[in-house]
C-alpha cells in the first residue's frame, strides 16, 4: 500500500488516499494521462488553476533497484498546448517512496508564494516563500539544505518559472544536493510558477515495506548483474551520455548552427571536443568525476561532474542533449564554454534543449555570431534571469522567438524544440518526435543508431511505435530508459519483480499493454485539445534544405506517417 496526496492550494487542504492493487504499478506517464483525461484538462488554460500539476513516483521508488527512482511530472503543457510528461532523476522520487507516497497533485493556486514541506509522517505544511523569490537554484538549495539537512529533497521552481517563462522546468536535488536534475521539457516549471509554489521539500525515511522484501533484494542483485554484463550499458557507464555525440557527429546527425549542418568539423584536424571521449579524458586529467549516479541505487552512473583546469567543479552534469543544443547547435566548440552556460541554465532551472534551440535561432536572426559564448551568457544570466522585456519574449521558447524574428529555420514540432537528432539522418527518432503527443521529445522513442537510409516508411514507423510503447511503459514505472538493453529483454523478470514487491499476479504482457494504454490516452488528450495530423509535420526547412555532409532531406510527411498501417498498431 502507498498513499496519494491531493493538495488543494487555494484552500491549503490535503486529502490523502491509499493506493493498492494494480494501481500501485499504473503510475508515471500512465497515471498522468489518466488523471488529465479524467479532469477534462485538455481544454483548460494551462496557466490556470484548472491545470493539475502531477508528481508521480514509480512503484519501486525508495528502494535501491537500479534505474527505478525516476520521477514523472505531468500537466497540460503551456508550451505545446498538449499533454506533457517530463521526468527526472535525483532524489525526490526516492524520498517519496521512502515515506510511502506514490504521488501528489497540486490543484488550484496559492494566493501568495509558498514553500510546501512534506515530513516523514506525510504531513504537509505551507510556509511563506516570498524571501526566496529571484534566488538562483543553487543559492536557494544551499539555504534549504543548510536548514533542513542533507537528506531532504527539493523540487524548485526557478527564477524563469516565477514569471511564467516556458523554458522553465522543475529542478530536483541530486545525490549531492545539487538542484541539477530537471524535469525540463514542456514548460512544467511555468505551471508550478503559475500555482505560486516556489519549492517543495520532501523528507526521506527508510527502505519502504514491500510484500516480499527478500525476493526484491534478490531481483536487485540479478538486475545489477545483467547491467554489468551488457556492453551498451558499460559504454554509458564508462563515458556517459556524451558518447552519443561522437556517434551523431560522425554520421552527420548532430545539430550544428541552428540545424544548418549535421557535423561539426574539428579545428585544424584536431579531435571533436564536445564528444564523450574528449570530455572524459579532459575531465579525468582535471580530477573530474566521470561516473556519477543521478539517483540513488543506479548502477549505470552515466552522469558526470565536470571540473575546470584548476580542478574546481563547474557543473554537473554535461549531458548529450546539452552538448547538441547548447553546444554544437549554438556553434560552441570548447567544453569549458559549454560547462559555463550549462551551469547558468541549471541555476535558472531551464530546459537546455529549448534554451539552446532558442539561442541558436537568435543567432540565426543576426543578434550574434554562432559560437559567441558571451552572448549566450548574457541572454541567460542577464535577460532571462531578471525577466527583461527581451528576456520575457525569449523565455517563451524557440517557436515564439522564430516567429518574432521571422527566421526560416525554426526547429520545433508542436511548438517544442527538436532534440539533438537531426531527423534528416536519424530517421526513426525523427518519426518518434513527429508522432508522439509529447511534442518533439526524443525520449518518447529514441533509436539513434539504426541504419535507416535503405528502409521504407512502414518499417521505420513500426520500429518507432515499438520503441514508443517500451519507453511509455518505462516512464510509467519510474524506470530510466538507459537500462532498456536489459529491461526490454527481461520483461518476465520485470513483471515478476513487481508481483513479488506488491503481491500481484500480473502476466508478462502487462508491460507492453501498459505502454500501449499510455500512448492511447495521450493521443486522446491531444485530440480533445484540438490537435490533428498537421501538427505532426516537420518544419518545412527539413524537407527543402539538404543537410551537410550527407546531402539528405527529410523523406516523410505527417500525412504519410499517419496513413502507415504501423502508425496505430497500438
Amino acid at each position: 500500500m502507498r498513499y496519494y496526496l491531493d493538495i488543494d492550494l487555494s484552500a491549503r487542504r490535503v486529502d490523502s488516499r491509499t493506493v493498492t492493487g494494480d494501481d500501485l504499478v499504473n503510475c508515471g506517464r500512465h497515471l498522468i494521462a489518466e488523471t488529465l483525461l479524467d479532469a477534462n484538462a485538455a481544454t483548460c488554460d494551462p496557466m490556470s488553476g484548472d491545470n493539475p500539476l502531477i508528481f508521480s513516483a514509480g512503484p519501486l521508488a525508495g528502494s535501491n533497484f537500479s534505474n527505478a527512482n525516476r520521477l514523472s511530472i505531468g500537466c497540460k503543457s503551456p508550451l505545446t498546448g498538449g499533454i506533457k510528461e517530463a521526468n527526472a532523476g535525483g532524489t525526490f522520487a526516492f524520498n517519496m517512496g521512502q515515506i510511502e507516497i506514490a504521488g501528489l497533485t497540486l490543484h488550484g493556486a496559492c494566493d501568495s508564494w509558498q514553500m510546501i514541506y512534506i515530513n516523514k509522517e506525510r504531513e504537509v505544511s505551507f510556509h511563506d516563500a516570498s524571501a526566496f523569490l529571484g534566488l538562483g537554484n543553487f543559492e536557494l538549495a544551499e539555504k534549504l539544505h543548510a536548514e533542513y539537512g542533507k537528506k531532504v529533497s527539493l523540487a524548485i521552481c526557478g527564477p524563469v518559472g516565477e514569471y511564467g517563462g516556458l523554458l522553465s522546468g522543475i529542478a530536483f536535488s541530486d545525490t549531492d544536493q545539487r538542484p541539477a536534475r530537471l524535469a525540463a521539457r514542456g514548460g512544467v516549471g511555468a505551471v508550478m510558477g503559475s500555482k505560486r509554489v516556489k519549492v517543495i521539500v520532501c523528507e526521506g525515511l527508510k527502505f519502504p515495506p514491500f510484500a516480499d522484501r527478500k525476493k526484491l533484494i534478490g531481483a536487485v542483485k540479478q538486475y545489477n548483474k545483467w547491467l554489468g554484463e551488457t556492453p551498451a550499458i558499460q559504454t554509458f557507464a564508462d563515458i556517459g551520455t556524451a558518447v552519443v555525440g561522437d556517434f551523431t557527429n560522425t554520421v552527420g546527425g548532430i545539430p550544428v548552427e541552428n540545424f544548418s549542418k549535421g557535423r561539426q568539423e574539428p579545428d585544424d584536424g584536431g579531435p571533436f571536443k564536445l564528444g564523450g571521449d574528449f570530455l572524459r579524458e579532459q575531465n579525468l586529467s582535471r580530477n573530474g568525476i566521470t561516473t556519477h549516479a543521478c539517483m540513488p541505487g543506479c548502477q549505470i552512473k552515466c552522469s558526470n561532474v565536470y571540473m575546470d583546469e584548476d580542478g574546481n567543479e563547474v557543473v554537473s552534469p554535461i549531458e548529450y542533449e546539452t552538448i547538441g543544443l547548447m553546444g554544437t547547435n549554438c556553434g560552441l566548440r570548447e567544453p569549458d564554454d559549454l560547462a559555463r552556460v550549462n551551469w547558468i541554465a541549471n541555476d535558472l532551472g531551464i530546459d537546455t534543449i529549448e534554451t539552446g534551440a532558442m539561442i541558436a535561432v537568435l543567432m540565426d536572426a543576426g543578434l550574434a555570431e554562432f559560437g559567441d559564448v558571451e552572448f549566450m551568457a548574457k541572454v541567460m544570466d542577464e535577460d532571462l534571469r531578471r525577466g527583461s522585456d527581451d528576456g520575457k519574449l525569449w523565455a517563451q521558447g524557440t517557436g515564439a522567438v522564430g516567429k518574432h524574428y521571422g527566421v526560416k529555420r525554426v526547429p520545433v514540432i508542436k511548438n517544442q524544440a527538436i532534440s539533438a537528432y537531426d531527423p534528416r539522418v536519424i530517421e526513426v527518432t525523427g518519426l518518434s518526435m513527429m508522432m508522439t503527443a509529447q511534442g518533439a521529445d526524443h525520449t518518447a522513442g529514441n533509436l539513434p543508431t539504426y541504419e535507416c537510409f535503405d528502409k521504407d516508411l512502414d518499417h521505420l514507423v513500426e520500429l518507432s511505435v515499438d520503441m514508443q510503447v517500451m519507453c511509455a511503459a518505462a516512464d510509467s514505472l519510474g524506470l530510466c530508459i538507459f537500462g532498456r538493453s536489459v529491461t526490454n529483454e527481461q520483461l518476465t523478470f520485470m513483471v515478476n519483480t513487481l508481483n513479488d514487491a506488491f503481491g500481484l499476479s500480473l502476466d508478462t504482457p502487462f508491460y507492453v499493454e501498459l505502454g500501449k494504454r499510455t500512448l492511447e490516452m495521450e493521443h486522446a488528450f491531444n485530440r480533445a485539445a484540438g490537435f490533428d495530423v498537421a501538427d505532426d509535420e516537420l518544419p518545412e526547412f527539413f524537407y527543402t534544405d539538404s543537410l551537410e555532409p550527407s546531402d539528405r532531406t527529410a523523406r516523410f510527411h505527417a500525412a504519410e506517417v499517419d496513413a502507415s498501417p504501423a502508425r496505430w498498431a497500438t
